[in-house]
């Protein structure tokens, strides 16, 4: 096994080539895509369905994509009979659902961005038919992949800790990344999109329904949170529409601004997200003009955004473990998550999850410091790199035809998207919810 948790580059050398299509060429599209250009097994992508034209001709001249495997429309790709080994889907959550099934029926294995489908029913019917096609899926809950999601687990799982007794988890979004998202970004409103917390959190209760582990599995859940400060309410006075137009005497105290999160940025050189969503080939000019006319040049305070920015989760498990996990907006650190687990013999510490843990031995009295650093590459260093891991296992899942190289496949990522469908429930109707063994509830 490699450094990556896969065979050796060398045995996968000598399988024939993985070919993909991508759906949806965006920011986490172009990145899964860009596992083709990592010196890992040879894996090339021959298809691209992107609406947008000036991302879709930058991928298709990137990855050098024939004529007929460019589309505009991910529905003329599936009218075609099958010219790849997978397709990558990474279309807004609320449009995961159709493609998921229809190139599930054409007999595509499927890599499949996260949150599944913002329904219940939705995620289903994507399990079910993937199941009865009998095609691969994996979700991008790309935290399982990481080293130290994973050497949490391999501490639990030896007891070295003993019996987990509680475990906290905090999701910091950051203040300028959750405006930028979830304020004035794709996933501001709940009927377009998905709630925030099975959009940005969905990777975090898995985590923990990860770490409890499969025979351990939450009997009740709760929730609470607000949508606290970007209203309208909290709009300065004299503050204009659109951060351009933004009296300066207000707009340099504004630490949303777009000024600050967009302009200065590409003023420094930087190109990458959050600009590369904005535009393929951003450059100060044309992000001046989409901050004139677009969604990303809004003041926060004016926007119709409706998700939560702080949010916690409560869980108890069968064995009367629990679990407490916070989504908060108003942070420093961006997506840096900080874990404790509390066992009988140990506490484990993961903060600024990504390069070590540190575990405290209750007999011995002393710490051990564990290093978790993941391997970088390049186009695929998101989230601490674990974009790059769940890919990798992605592929040998496809050369071998074996589900068992998934840790996120069809039952158990329902099954954790169904405990924050429970919380959404518990939070709106303002109770605990009881959960069956299988993930159902009332």
């Amino acid at each position: 096994m490699g450094s990556a948790g896969t065979m050796s580059h060398s045995a996968l050398e000598k399988t024939k080539i993985v070919t993909a299509i991508v759906i949806g060429a965006g920011c986490r599209g172009s990145g899964y895509a860009s596992y083709a250009l990592c010196d890992r097994h040879p894996f090339k992508v021959i298809g691209v369905a992107e609406p947008r034209d000036d991302f879709r001709n930058n991928f298709v001249d990137k990855y050098k994509i024939p004529k007929e495997n460019i589309f505009k429309d991910w529905k003329d790709a599936a009218q075609k009979e099958k010219i790849a080994d997978c397709v990558i889907i990474c279309t807004q959550d609320n449009l995961h659902k159709d493609p998921a099934v229809a190139f599930a029926k054409l007999k595509y294995h499927i890599l499949l961005e996260k949150p599944m489908a913002p329904t219940e029913e939705e995620c289903m019917e994507i399990v079910k038919t993937c199941k009865s096609e009998g095609v691969l899926l994996q979700v991008c809950h790309v935290l399982r992949y990481s080293p130290w999601a994973m050497k949490i687990k391999e501490i639990i799982d030896s007891g070295r800790i003993g019996d987990v007794v509680n475990i906290q988890h905090l999701e910091p979004v950051g203040h300028w990344h959750f405006s930028h998202s979830y304020v004035r970004g794709n996933w501001h409103k709940e009927s377009d999109s998905s709630s925030s917390l099975l959009a940005k959190c969905c990777h975090d209760l898995d985590l923990i329904n990860y770490w409890m582990g499969s025979k351990n599995r939450c009997e009740k859940i709760s929730s609470f949170g607000k949508l606290s400060h970007f209203t309208k309410e909290n709009k300065p006075k004299g503050a204009a529409s659109r951060c351009l137009d933004c009296p300066p005497s207000i707009e340099r105290v504004c630490p949303y601004s777009a000024k600050k999160v967009y302009l200065e940025k590409i003023a420094n050189g930087h190109k990458g997200w959050p600009l590369s969503v904005l535009h393929s080939s951003p450059d100060i000019e044309n992000i001046t003009e989409l901050l004139k006319t677009g969604p990303y040049g809004k003041c926060v305070y004016d926007c119709d955004n409706d998700v939560m920015s702080n949010q916690v989760v409560n869980m108890q498990f069968k064995n009367g473990a629990t679990a407490n996990m916070t989504m908060i907006a108003f942070t420093e650190a961006i997506c840096d998550r900080k874990v404790t687990v509390f066992g009988t013999k140990g506490e484990l510490q993961c903060h600024g999850a990504g390069h070590s843990l540190v575990l405290y031995d209750f007999t011995r009295g002393d710490h051990d410091r564990i290093d978790t650093t993941a391997k970088m590459m390049k186009g695929l260093s998101g989230h601490g790199g674990a974009d790059f891991y769940c890919m990798d296992s992605f592929v040998e899942a496809v050369v071998q035809n074996d589900p068992e190289k998934i840790r996120t496949g069809p039952d158990e990522t329902l099954y954790s998207h169904m405990l924050v469908f429970a919380a959404e429930k518990a939070r709106k109707e303002n109770k605990v919810i009881s959960m069956s063994p299988d993930g159902t509830f009332t």
